[in-house]
This record gives C-alpha cells, structure tokens and sequence, in this order.
C-alpha cells in the first residue's frame, strides 16, 4: 500500500471521544496488540484524566481513524524495568480505522506524539512497550526513530519490546 501520511494529524482526545474510543478498544485486533479492553479502559482513563498526560485522536484530514497517548511512565507504577531513564514518557498508538493501517499513518501519529512530547515537556526519551510478536509495529516505531533496548515482560501483554527513542539533539 501507499505512504499516506501527509493528511495524518493528531489532535486532543475529549470526554466527547470516549464511547468512539472505549469501542475501538473492543476490536478484537486492537485487543490482540493493546490486551482486554478493560485493561485498556482504564489505561486510557487515566491518561486522559492526567492533567499532564497527553491524550490524542489520529486524524486522516476530517476523520477520527485512531488514538494516541503520552504519559511520564512513572504513572505506571513499579512495575517499568528498572534500566528506564527517569523522566522517560510512554506512548502508545493504534490505527483502528482498517483502511489506514500498512499506509504509514501508525508511524506518523507514532512521530507526532513523540514530537509533541518533546516540545512541551523536558523528557530526555520516549518509549514504547510493544510485543514481540507484533512485527509491523516494531517496524514502524524503527521508522518512527526507536531503537531496540530490552524485552520487558508486561503482565498483560507478555513478552514485549522495550523500545526507546531520545530527545533529539538541539543544535546551536
């Protein structure tokens, strides 16, 4: 498929967006990569009631075909591998409109929400938790500028990429 991504756009999840996203996460491919959909319920909640956290719907020019977040990892308990940089912010993507994905749009919003995070908070990187068995998504974070760190074994998804990327350089 073609590379679509210059109409990719993320922009700010509201309570408006809820009941759209709650039943993106009851897709069974969104289950099979991002795990049950209460456990991404609440996942999404908290994001979306973190005042610091970012939490943002993939447009395609005037349609909703995803969601993406961003939140200081330190939100997610103890349960980080102990090697993750303080500071770090996790995020999280996934194109939920079928027509869009293998188009590049994954990787875009992937790219985007990096940026944004990046510009509005003083993280020095930016990871994603993703399984090992989800190739297409390593792919794509490796084209988004993430590199391999570690397999860190999540307790709902199982054996899964930590992968990171840093804050870009500034140049003088």
């Amino acid at each position: 498929m073609t590379d679509a991504t210059s109409g990719i756009s993320i922009r700010p999840a509201s309570g408006a967006d809820w009941d759209m996203i709650r039943g993106w996460l009851r897709l069974p491919e969104i289950q099979r990569w991002w795990g049950t959909a209460a456990s991404t319920e609440a996942e999404v909640r908290l994001v979306m009631e973190t005042p610091s956290a970012l939490a943002r719907v993939v447009m395609a020019g005037d349609a909703a075909i995803g969601y993406a977040h961003a939140i200081d990892a330190l939100h997610w308990g103890s349960g980080l591998p102990e090697a993750m940089i303080a500071g770090t912010w996790d995020i999280d993507v996934f194109i939920a409109s079928p027509e869009w994905r293998g188009r590049g749009a994954g990787r875009r919003a992937v790219e985007l929400i990096s940026d944004e995070v990046f510009a509005t908070t003083l993280a020095p990187a930016v990871s994603v938790f993703t399984s090992i068995s989800n190739e297409r998504a390593v792919r794509a974070y490796e084209q988004a500028g993430f590199r391999w760190s570690r397999i860190h074994d999540d307790p709902i998804q199982g054996p899964c990429w930590m992968m990171v990327r840093d804050r870009p350089t500034r140049r003088a």
